[in-house]
């Protein structure tokens, strides 16, 4: 039995700043919360190197969590098949025919916008849920939801 390879494509470069920034506003909000919150209500009285450590693992987080992404971050479309690859803490990669897909989606969140980037979203009859591509190029997601509704349209099956 032949093994399941890695998708060949892999998303925007950009997608790592899109990434970093997610990140770098999420740590800002938990440093945040940590720092003047916590002891201005008094809920969370903390030391000083408390505060030290949360802002060196929020700042290897900005840094780690993109450069990761980006590294398993994949997908390929076929005359078959949609095919992706993500995962941080568990790698997951998902096929889904193209006799079942149902919808395909094109999203551009305020952060992606920001780097021109956005994300393709194809609903199957699957119960494991949605296979959403992060990240493209947003040109590039536009040309691929087109394609893909080309595509699942011209081959036979019903989507269930």
């Amino acid at each position: 039995m032949p093994e399941l390879r890695e998708p060949s494509q892999r998303v925007s470069p950009r997608a790592r700043l899109m990434w970093a920034t997610s990140a770098g506003l999420e740590a800002a909000v938990l440093v945040a919360i940590v720092v003047v919150a916590g002891p201005a209500t008094g809920w969370l009285p903390i030391p000083a190197w408390v505060i030290v450590l949360v802002a060196l693992a929020a700042a290897a987080y900005v840094v780690v969590v993109p450069l990761w992404r980006y590294r398993v971050h994949r997908w390929e479309v076929t005359a078959t098949a949609v095919y992706t690859q993500t995962g941080w803490w568990v790698r997951e990669r998902r096929i889904a025919p193209m006799s079942r897909l149902q919808t395909v989606d094109h999203a551009e969140g305020a952060i992606a916008r920001l780097f021109g980037l956005a994300t393709v979203t194809v609903t199957t009859a699957s119960a494991a849920g949605a296979l959403e591509i992060v990240g493209l190029d947003r040109h590039r997601a536009l040309a691929l939801v087109d394609e893909l509704a080309v595509q699942a349209d011209t081959v036979p099956g019903d989507a269930t």
